[in-house]
């Protein structure tokens, strides 16, 4: 990235010398994130992140197709990005469908077809769950909104670089990509649009990625997701070896060593992001974990968010049936390729120390219920 910020700065939409050397470097990414998924380079479009991409595709299908219909099928267990624009379409007239999921987030292909109706214009499902790592059925799923006429839309932003990811074999319609959850730069997405449909534009200005996404270009962190792009292909298979064999030996141990530990997701850890692990913790508050961890360097995230005065707990847990008593105890840990087997143990050793010490200091340790 670094001599696109110093040689290579000109604008990539201008004919100078400097911007067609930076234009080079677009295409260059355009065809690195195309060759990961397996699409044409014109089938990808830069944003600045997944966020935008899910927002491009629902607002873009619902106004493209609204002489069609208005109703859109996703799940209860989508990320934010997808069910709060879900709710934002609502205010205007779009009917949507929120699907359930069965007790390991999977959602079920005989509800979506139930749920398809003639005026359905969009399905979208993720195809790796971000909180408990359920890794989705999609080419099962995509086959069944096209048996029925309607478009299919995945976000992977958990899948790219983490699972073999087809758009020719899932047959999609569209994908949501994102560069740092493959060690990429943050700002940075793409989304992936099948040749031939045409959605309007979320963003409205000049002609950039082919006068469909107006605005300067990133360049830098566009070439730096490009380079993430090359090196996630080139290294998925010992990426997924070395992070599920982790991750296997850390559950082995926390299973062990920790009582009243609640496995949230597939317990197949094969359909499950390979270094994905969500565990409830019985009886502590999952927000305290994680604060203790963080003074120990340990960085994981929780399905609670006490600090942000929702005092809720994750919508995903809900959705898969977890209590709230145990919701409220969980942690998603995620290990990858910098994690070591030394890290693994020194992460369980201190959990162990942790939820010990918080359990001492619990009013409902061991109460019934917890």
């Amino acid at each position: 990235m670094v001599p696109y910020f110093t040689e290579y700065f000109g604008n990539p939409s201008s004919l100078y010398a400097p911007g067609l050397e930076a234009k080079q470097g677009l295409v260059t990414a355009r065809q690195r994130v195309a060759e990961l998924i397996n699409a044409e380079p014109d089938e990808i479009y830069f944003t600045s992140c997944g966020t935008e991409a899910d927002n491009w595709v629902l607002e873009g299908v619902a106004d493209a197709l609204k002489n069609k219909g208005n109703h859109i099928i996703t799940t209860k267990i989508e990320h934010h990005a997808i069910l709060h624009t879900c709710q934002y379409l609502e205010k205007f007239g779009v009917e949507v469908t929120y699907l359930d999921v069965d007790g390991e987030g999977f959602v079920r292909p005989e509800d979506l077809e139930a749920a398809i109706k003639d005026n359905t214009i969009l399905v979208s499902i993720m195809m790796v769950n971000n909180e408990i790592g359920t890794i989705e059925p999609i080419k099962e799923l995509a086959g069944i909104a096209h048996n029925h006429g309607v478009l299919f839309h995945t976000d992977a932003v958990q899948a790219i670089g983490n699972v073999p990811v087809d758009v020719k074999n899932l047959d999609v319609d569209f994908i949501s990509m994102s560069a740092h959850k493959i060690y990429g730069p943050k700002g940075v997405g793409a989304l992936y649009k099948k040749k031939g449909i045409q959605i309007p534009n979320l963003i409205h200005g000049g002609g950039q990625e082919k006068k469909k996404r107006a605005g300067t270009e990133n360049t830098a962190g566009i070439v730096g997701f490009g380079k993430a792009a090359e090196l996630a292909r080139l290294n998925l298979h010992s990426h997924m070896n070395h992070s599920s064999k982790l991750r296997a030996m850390m559950w082995e141990r926390i299973e062990k060593e920790i009582p009243d530990i609640l496995l949230n997701g597939p317990k197949n850890f094969s359909k499950r992001h390979p270094g994905n692990l969500n565990i409830a913790i019985s009886y502590i508050e999952g927000e305290s974990v994680l604060l203790m961890l963080d003074l120990n360097g340990i960085c994981v995230s929780t399905g609670s968010a006490c600090s942000s005065g929702s005092l809720g707990s994750s919508h995903v847990l809900d959705a898969i049936g977890v209590p709230v008593t145990k919701a409220n105890g969980a942690i998603r840990i995620t290990v990858g390729d910098n994690t070591t087997e030394e890290d693994v143990d020194y992460v369980v050793d201190t959990l162990k120390q942790v939820v010990g010490k918080l359990r001492e200091l619990s009013p409902v340790n061991g109460a019934e219920g917890w």
